[in-house]
């Protein structure tokens, strides 16, 4: 790739609070370069703060803008400190794409992402370009998810089915058919990692179940399993989407009443791990039926009990990691922020219709300029 393509850097910090994901890339037609990629800490204290206000808590409003304010400072770190390590200068950067942190999403009514843009923008003197859910909603989307577009770009392969599985904290579907002109669709699934960390925090006092081995130690739950997928969301048609404010912990909490007490906390692991799996094999086989690869990204694709849970209920496609494909599976997301942020610099709309049910294609985000202003469009 030429040494001369700009230069996008992406930020995000998913659901399950453990980092800010930083990437740095360039992209061609077809290609994308991962230059430098960076998972920055999240203080104790801001993690906290980021958890209570995306649960509900007291003087919210108050709360969320100081929030707001501490993680922007906190992703123009994280920014700073990639192009530290990668020897650049901010000024080798066209734009950032920042998605922050959502802290609350109400599909098809509004969603809140927090990590002021402003204070991003001052700190590293780079344009940024953020708020990329709210167009799409204005659209009449769901303004969730945003990847399918980024994974037709970049995980398209014409004449091969391929499914695209992002299991981040709330794991979503990307169908890329074989034929071209057929169109990309997606949607959100259900609990990826977010109720599996969340689960993992509070038993092992560790921000995830490494590798899933704790889950292997456990027997799946027959009932418990049960009763989670009766929930109606599974079954509802797309366009749709989630997030924890429906699959968090009081959820599975309601699920777990009445149950034998003796439950062992490592069944309720890998019952959760089960759940996931499940559902996410479910949504291949109802609507990738012909997908020939099942492309895994996002946290769960390091997750190994997850992936032979998933490769079990998937017989006859090959499941694997983006990285066969070209896309390292950790920063997948952060490189779609990066990419949101080159596409509105581009004026490109992108076509969710498929996905979230938007009316048209729209330019997403909104532009903060640099300390010279706004950078010049791109061709």
């Amino acid at each position: 790739m030429a040494s001369g393509t700009p230069l996008f850097l992406g930020l995000l910090s998913g659901t399950s609070l453990d980092a800010v994901d930083a990437a740095l890339a360039r992209f061609e037609t077809g290609r994308t370069e991962l230059v430098a990629a960076r998972a920055h800490p999240i203080p104790e204290t801001l993690r906290g703060e980021l958890r209570a206000l995306a649960e509900g808590t007291e003087q919210e409003l108050e709360r969320l803008a100081r929030a707001d304010r501490a993680l922007g400072e906190l992703l123009a770190e994280a920014a700073l400190a990639l192009l530290e390590e990668a020897r650049l200068a901010p000024e080798a950067v066209a734009a950032i794409g920042s998605h922050g942190q959502t802290v609350r999403h109400l599909p098809g009514q509004a969603s809140v992402q927090i990590g002021d843009p402003a204070v991003l923008a001052e700190r590293t003197g780079i344009p940024v370009v953020a708020d990329f859910r709210r167009r799409d909603l204005a659209a009449g989307g769901q303004g969730a998810p945003l990847a399918p577009a980024f994974h037709a770009a970049c995980l398209r392969a014409p004449g091969r089915a391929r499914a695209v599985l992002n299991l981040g904290g709330i794991a979503n579907l990307t169908v890329l058919p074989a034929d071209p002109r057929a169109p990309v669709a997606g949607f959100d699934i259900g609990p990826g990692n977010t109720l599996l960390d969340a689960w993992a925090r509070r038993h092992l006092g560790r921000p995830w179940d490494e590798g899933g081995r704790w889950a292997a130690a456990g027997q799946v739950h027959p009932g418990l399993l049960e009763r989670l997928l009766a929930d109606p969301y599974f079954s509802q048609p797309p366009p749709k989407s989630t997030g924890p404010e429906h699959f968090g912990m009081p959820w599975l909490e309601r699920a777990l009443k009445g149950l034998e007490p003796g439950l062992a906390p490592q069944d309720v692991q890998a019952t959760l791990c089960e759940l996931t799996a499940v559902t996410a094999a479910a949504a291949v086989e109802r609507h990738a039926p012909a997908a020939e690869e099942v492309l895994v990204c996002g946290g769960g694709a390091a997750n190994a009990e997850l992936m032979r849970r998933l490769a079990a209920r998937l017989p006859g496609r090959r499941v694997a990691p983006t990285d066969v494909a070209g896309l390292p599976a950790p920063w997948v997301e952060a490189l779609l922020f990066a990419w949101l942020a080159r596409e509105a610099l581009a004026g490109r709309a992108v076509d969710l219709r498929a996905v979230t049910g938007a009316r048209r294609p729209v330019i997403l985000g909104t532009l903060h300029p640099g300390r010279c202003g706004f950078p010049t469009p791109l061709a």
